[in-house]
């Protein structure tokens, strides 16, 4: 069986005095979409941090692409995109771009090319500050995209976006997911878990089910994913 991209292995984290994350263990596959879903305030952004090593961890072990989480050798092959935006807002989209570029020391011909996969070839002689927040939002995925990450972590990237780009989005990630790319995905919109390969749905820190839209939905009885979740959320009640 293939090493999984993610295997999380007794992760607990305290915050403020308070355990947010009391014991994980959760493997996350190599090449798929996993959605990781839950309702505001469940973990979804700290079980993220940690996998990326910015989250401070009480106890608990993390392996991300057969290394450590957080070292140093990760980091040009995992990237990061947090809900809010991490680009310049004086600076045009380009602009921003081909910074991002000469930093990562990639070719220049890969701007145009996440331009496109981010649909925002229009707005590319635009300053950031200008655009709305779902443009931002995916300014910060194509610098994300720049560097050809072999994972992807993002959290809530479709927010605020129309139905249509949103449905473009999922695309795209499937479509780096075929690549090679593995994507591990945070939302609390319920309707976006059935655009996934594998699920991770979180309540309270905990990892409720960890399996595909069809076998969950085959667990439950439930045709409707979120009435699916809502039987589970119950049943760990």
């Amino acid at each position: 069986m293939p090493e999984p991209a993610i295997r999380v292995r007794g992760l607990r984290v305290d915050r403020g005095g308070k355990t947010v994350i009391p014991r994980l263990d959760v493997d996350v596959a190599a090449g798929r979409v996993t959605g990781l879903l839950g309702p505001s305030g469940s973990g979804k952004t700290t079980l993220m941090r940690a996998v990326v090593g910015v989250q401070v961890v009480a106890d608990g072990e993390i392996g991300v692409l057969g290394r450590a989480a957080g070292v140093p050798e990760l980091r040009r092959r995992v990237a990061y995109v947090t809900q809010a935006p991490s680009v310049y807002g004086d600076l045009t989209v380009r602009e921003n771009l081909r910074y991002f570029a000469d930093v990562l020391d990639v070719p220049r011909s890969r701007v145009d090319a996440v331009i496109g996969t981010v649909d925002l070839a229009p707005q590319s002689g635009q300053v950031v500050r200008t655009l709305s927040g779902g443009e931002r939002s995916r300014v910060s995925l194509a610098t994300a995209l720049l560097g050809q990450p072999e994972l992807l972590v993002l959290d809530e990237p479709t927010v605020g976006l129309d139905p249509v780009l949103r449905r473009n989005l999922w695309s795209t990630f499937h479509d780096l997911a075929e690549e090679g790319a593995t994507l591990l995905v945070s939302s609390h919109v319920m309707d976006e878990a059935r655009r996934c390969d594998d699920l991770l749905l979180m309540r309270e820190g905990r990892i409720v089910a960890a399996e595909t839209p069809d076998e969950l939905r085959r667990r439950t009885g439930e045709d409707d994913l979120e009435a699916a979740f809502l039987a589970l959320a119950e049943e760990s009640a």
